[in-house]
């Protein structure tokens, strides 16, 4: 197995898992699932789908590494840079078309799967890059910070439309509009 055939599988198990990854907080409603997984259908809240398969996703390379003795570098790096990338690359395109063409889910998956193989790449891309001292440490703080910026954001969103639940009528966790 290569580092090329694995990351062409990962897009197919980020992609099966963010479908998973919709229903989790649904299916286990708790307090740490509300942190992983979005607890209502606000953009803002599906951006943890992205970020939690990949970093998930992540830990099968890293055993696929380790079973297959595939040499990688920046193995930490990698997976939250690519991670972390796939939401603003996510609302950049996905916004306008919103604002435009109003919700179209075969163009959210379209997109989601686009978004996903440009995570990808650039996981390869940086796992395939010299290795760069301290940046696994630094990558890690940084998984931990997003993670605690997730839940700040699900527990005290900002009233804007990026955190607006239209379905729900509100905003984060228990945020309800009057």
């Amino acid at each position: 197995m290569t580092l090329k055939k694995i990351k062409f599988i990962d897009v197919f198990l980020i992609f099966i898992l963010s479908f998973l990854a919709h229903f989790m907080y649904s299916w286990f409603p708790s307090t740490l699932f509300s942190i992983f997984f979005p607890v209502n259908e606000s953009i803002w809240e599906h951006m943890k789908i992205l970020f939690t398969s990949i970093l998930i996703v992540s830990l099968f390379d890293y055993w696929a590494f380790k079973k297959w003795n595939i040499k990688s570098s920046n193995f930490l790096a990698s997976a939250f840079i690519s991670a972390f990338t796939s939401i603003p690359i996510f609302l950049i395109i996905y916004l306008p078309l919103y604002n435009t063409l109003g919700e179209n889910m075969i163009l959210n998956i379209t997109l989601l799967f686009f978004v996903i193989c440009l995570a990808e790449i650039i996981n390869y891309n940086i796992l395939k890059t010299k290795h760069l001292k301290n940046l696994g440490y630094l990558s890690f703080i940084f998984i931990i910070i997003t993670y605690i910026i997730f839940a700040l954001l699900t527990y005290y969103p900002p009233e804007n439309d990026l955190f607006y639940d239209t379905k729900e009528q509100k905003y984060g966790i228990n945020h309800y509009v009057i």
